[in-house]
């Protein structure tokens, strides 16, 4: 997919191509005093507005759905509607299933930046190619004003301090995905009498990091926060912050607020259908229990090198050979490409879901974690050593499975005599 055809990123493309959100990010670390985030109001057009919240496997069922509707959509987005690295599982897991399953899609992030330098390398390698952040103040005096708290790990902090961490972790974040190749626009939200004044400081910053673009968003009143009070700056004003802004970096000047479930193009009304939609699979259940009947999951997933023996780690297979085993005799399925190492856990929850018609996996080594992570997932995980067929039988008959169990060698402390012959 062309970079270009990003109609957020580019005017001339949001005439022509279409984007999708993802609202797979409930939570967030910072508390803007601007934002209330609703989770169900069909009437908003603005950011932190969803209709529902959708896991990973939901949002994939989605975007099959959005993409038989729209046939133009070229970005596949996730921006909250909380942050998408205060949920960091959800949303890498999201767009590790969309680049598998269109691979050509432009995948887009946004975000406040406070946990983003943390994931640049996950960013890179799921070929994330557009992120925004939302700077609002390059001078922690102004920026004190405008949050309430920010939450860094489990530690939360008041305005003052946590200002000044938040615009050292955005600019962090920015200068690190200018070194990864991405492109970013920086998100500003005009708040009058509050940094109005202050926004050409925050374009001269931004032009230094060599930020794509600025977007100066005229402040939305929003009833339920703590800016309730400011009237929204009218449109001579913000077009002068722009014109001022614009002399130091780029202005997007097409934004149109967007929802955190948007679907079309930028200048489209929601569907109502898609909307529809969108909620009926956030009522899909996941298969996260063992199944009733292995009818529902008839697969059992192998980790093997050569197709002959159960014989690898799961943290070093590539790929699982896949069984179907309803015919009572190993019948082989295919090959299944897994995640790549890395990125924490959202690799064993992206597995879960590239695995989710298969009820059994064995293996000859697990960390600790997926261990955790798949049994939780309703997958019955089986640490052995010998021959496929053999196990596969023995598994799909309910057959004595001790001389295939792989066992912790044990450590003699006892004193050696020296025989040679081993321990008795």
């Amino acid at each position: 997919m062309n970079i270009e055809h990003h109609p957020c990123f580019n005017s001339k493309a949001c005439k022509t191509h279409g984007r999708v959100h993802l609202p797979v990010a409930p939570r967030c670390n910072i508390q803007c005093n601007f934002c209330d985030r609703k989770f169900d109001c069909v009437n908003e057009t603005r950011p932190g507005v969803t209709s529902a919240i959708l896991k990973p496997f939901q949002a994939m069922e989605y975007l099959d759905r959005v993409m038989e509707a729209k046939k133009n959509i070229s970005v596949v987005g996730i921006a909250g509607p909380g942050d998408p690295f205060a949920n960091p599982d959800e949303t890498l897991t999201t767009l590790e299933l969309v680049h598998r399953a269109y691979p050509d899609m432009l995948l887009c992030l946004a975000t406040n930046g406070l946990n983003l330098a943390d994931y640049l390398d996950d960013i890179a390698r799921l070929k994330v190619s557009h992120v925004s952040i939302t700077v609002n103040a390059v001078d922690p005096k102004i920026g004190e004003k405008i949050y309430a708290w920010v939450r860094s790990g489990k530690k939360s902090m008041g305005p003052e301090k946590g200002a000044e961490l938040l615009l050292e972790k955005q600019t962090a974040a920015v200068a690190g995905l200018k070194e990864k190749g991405i492109i970013v626009k920086v998100n500003t939200i005009v708040l009058p009498g509050i940094n109005d004044h202050h926004v050409v400081e925050i374009a001269k910053k931004m032009a230094d990091l060599k930020v794509d673009l600025l977007n100066c968003m005229p402040y939305y009143p929003n009833s339920g926060s703590n800016f309730s009070y400011i009237l929204e700056p009218s449109k001579k004003a913000t077009a002068k912050i722009q014109a001022e802004a614009g002399e130091h970096i780029p202005q997007m000047m097409h934004c149109r607020r967007c929802r955190a479930d948007a679907a079309g193009m930028l200048d489209e009304e929601p569907d109502v259908n898609l909307l529809i939609n969108l909620k009926e699979c956030a009522d899909i259940q996941h298969e996260n229990k063992p199944p009733v009947t292995t009818g529902q999951r008839p697969y059992i997933a192998v980790a093997t090198r050569e197709g002959v023996l159960v014989n690898q780690h799961l943290g070093e297979a590539k790929q699982l050979t896949i069984y179907d085993m309803r015919s009572g005799r190993p019948e082989f399925v295919e090959q299944r490409i897994m995640p790549e190492p890395g990125g924490k856990d959202f690799r064993w929850h992206s597995m879960a879901e590239q695995l989710k018609d298969c009820r059994v996996i064995l293996v000859n080594g697990i960390g600790d974690a997926p261990k955790k992570i798949l049994t939780e997932k309703g997958f019955e995980i089986l640490v052995l050593s010998g021959l496929i067929h053999e196990i596969l039988d023995a598994v799909n008959n309910g057959r004595d499975m001790n001389h295939f169990l792989k066992r912790t060698p044990i450590r003699c402390t006892a004193e050696c005599s020296g025989t040679g012959m081993g321990c008795m």
